[in-house]
């Protein structure tokens, strides 16, 4: 054999070698293996444990060494028991190296797959006979070389099967941070939702959220239809998907619906979006509202920004022609040569308006989708502040954000641990606080501590910053029921349904009109609020609110997109507790809609509250 034809043989055994434990399309006993911190997944199969590393074939066929003592403790006492397992199949002791190889994986001694080595057999006489033909003319290197990669870039399709998903190539600019993989249905996207942009910056409605990297990997991974179907049935984000993502960016980055979950409040006009139009869930999550058109200067105009989760693509504010659609549906896209596609917008609803495809959507959001985790419990909002810097060292796992309330600055620096996170908070004031919250095992968040609790912490005193506090002798009654008492059957849904005398005195100097609110949490512990009626610009010279009252102040808009009065019909067994609160203001408050909600009216009056009170009282419904 010349010596062309040789060099061939050695490199197609060695590349034989390193490849076929990747059998099919999935590596033999999948699992999921999670770092010691808890920060992220690699979905693979086991292959070897030596010197103190763990070889891991992931799921696409590369293989990666993991330390160790990198993985959780779960994950190094599987090591250990598969380690043993193995060697007592090979007729080995517990005394045994702690070096030990899968079945049929590279490292062990079973042989290769025999199609490959057919394969590679034919492809190797091949070479062989035209390096033979072609070594005479000086050219035999070079054009071993060329058959070579032919022959490995065939044998590669080989093995895989398959190409590529298109989608693939739009989140290829990102592949430094995601993972990805498809399967005949789905294109599986990783990341742990950390983009490389600032965060938090420019937010002035702020619920102490932080931005904490996420574990959408493996199992819990992002799910993108690769064959995206219109439906007889879209689904409108107007209505619909108020918890949950709708679409995915192509920086692995959540996009959920620009309307918060209390089905109302557009996060934009809000205030709640950092200068990339996201924030932080409660699960300090962090997510898009609006459209990440940032994402252009990397990915290029032209090119998708997201998916929405129905499969379809989320492009720009252009189109192909550098223009501004004009024509789009009220799912904010259209149907082009290419497919149906969603656009963004400048105004509502910035994003894709709904799922124009086909999806499955269970508890008002899109299933599947990933999970996301806090160890910390869900904090109080902060009035009056707005976060100014957000920093970050990845090398040492730590960010800060900073914020300024009542003219003195205030931050709060996480840490990552092996456990959890460390926590330092130092208050407006000047007052510093340290908390560890660790990682439970159950992967559900804590709950609240008991009042007095240090995780149960208020937003900080400064008597320089405009938070609301209540005034002394500023009370709310009612002629008709007491506080915590029950709502006599006329003023809701069981009777004539009209609004209840209310009388209320005490406002401290300086107000200039009022506002109220009745609003309900159907959970004590949960999120969403329901609200029944609104009303502002109150004049100041008003003490009190008739019976069925109407025409005093300005009606905003109740859960029934209705102005006015919504007596409640309270649902299941027991009684149900409802809350009117009562504003003093300082100033009459601008909304920029002329469609006030009650979130519209607490994020104009989070900054000219002067004092507020509130009476309580309980419904149950009629028995039918």
């Amino acid at each position: 054999m010349t010596r062309p034809a040789c060099w061939c043989f050695a490199l197609l055994l060695s590349l034989g070698g390193a490849t076929h434990a990747h059998d099919g399309d999935h590596p033999p006993d999948l699992r999921v293996w999670k770092d010691a911190d808890g920060l992220f997944e690699i979905e693979g199969a086991f292959v070897l444990a030596r010197d103190g590393r763990v070889q891991i074939l992931k799921h696409g066929g590369a293989t990666v060494w993991v330390p160790l003592d990198k993985l959780s403790a779960a994950d190094r006492a599987w090591v250990r028991d598969r380690g043993e397992a193995i060697r007592r199949l090979n007729g080995g002791t517990a005394e045994a190296p702690p070096e030990a190889a899968a079945p049929g994986s590279a490292a062990s001694n079973e042989s290769p797959n025999p199609a490959w080595a057919v394969f590679a057999v034919f492809g190797l006489a091949f070479v062989a006979a035209v390096v033979h033909r072609t070594a005479k003319g000086g050219r035999g290197v070079a054009v071993a070389a060329l058959l070579v990669t032919g022959t490995v870039s065939a044998l590669a399709v080989a093995q895989d099967g398959k190409p590529k998903p298109a989608i693939q190539a739009h989140f290829e600019p990102f592949k430094d941070k995601l993972q990805y993989r498809s399967d005949d249905t789905w294109f599986y996207v990783g990341s742990n939702g950390m983009p490389d942009h600032p965060m938090m910056v420019g937010i002035t409605a702020w619920q102490q959220q932080v931005p904490i990297p996420q574990a959408y990997t493996g199992r819990n991974a992002w799910q993108i239809p690769l064959v995206p179907k219109l439906s007889d049935r879209p689904v409108s984000a107007k209505k619909e998907l108020f918890r949950g993502a709708i679409a995915l960016a192509v920086n692995g980055v959540p996009i959920f619906n620009p309307i918060k979950n209390d089905g109302r409040t557009d996060t934009f006009l809000a205030g709640e979006l950092d200068e990339y139009g996201g924030h932080c869930g409660r699960a300090d999550d962090y997510h898009y509202h609006t459209a990440p058109v940032h994402l252009e200067k990397v990915v290029g105009k032209g090119n998708p920004i997201g998916y929405a989760l129905d499969g379809f693509p989320l492009y720009g504010l252009t189109d192909a022609d550098g223009k501004v659609p004009n024509d789009l549906d009220e799912f904010n896209g259209r149907t082009e040569k290419g497919g149906y596609r969603y656009y963004s917008t400048k105004k509502y609803p910035y994003v894709n308006g709904g799922l124009r495809g086909v999806v499955t959507v269970r508890d008002d959001q899109v299933d599947p989708q990933p999970r996301a985790y806090s160890p910390r419990p869900a904090l109080t909002p902060l009035r009056g502040a707005k976060i100014t810097a957000f920093e970050r060292d990845d090398a040492k796992k730590t960010a800060t954000v900073r914020y300024e309330q009542g003219g003195k600055a205030g931050s709060v620096k996480y840490t990552a641990t092996a456990e959890g996170y460390q926590f330092e908070f130092t208050e407006p004031g000047g007052t510093t606080t340290t908390e560890t919250y660790k990682a439970r095992d159950d992967g559900k968040r804590p709950p609240p501590k008991k009042k007095g609790g240090k995780d149960d912490r208020p937003p900080p005193k400064n008597e320089d910053a405009p938070v609301p506090k209540p005034a002394s002798g500023f009370t709310l009654t009612s002629p008709a029921f007491e506080h915590k008492g029950r709502m006599p059957p006329e003023f809701t849904g069981d009777g004539d349904g009209v609004s209840p005398p209310l009388k209320w005195s005490g406002a401290p100097g300086g107000t200039k009109c009022y506002a109220l609110q009745l609003w309900h949490k159907p959970r004590a512990d949960g999120d969403e609020v329901k609200s029944y009626w609104v009303v502002a610009n109150i004049p100041a010279t008003v003490t009190g609110l008739e019976k069925n009252s109407t025409g005093v102040g300005t009606a905003g808009y109740n859960d029934k997109r209705r102005t006015g009065y919504d007596p409640m019909n309270s649902k299941g067994p027991g009684p149900k507790e409802y809350h009117i609160t009562l504003y003093a203001l300082s100033a009459e408050p601008k909304f920029g809609t002329d469609w006030v909600t009650r979130a519209d009216l607490l994020g104009a009056i989070k900054d000219i509250t002067l004092a507020e009170t509130t009476l309580s009282y309980t419904y149950e419904r009629k028995a039918k």
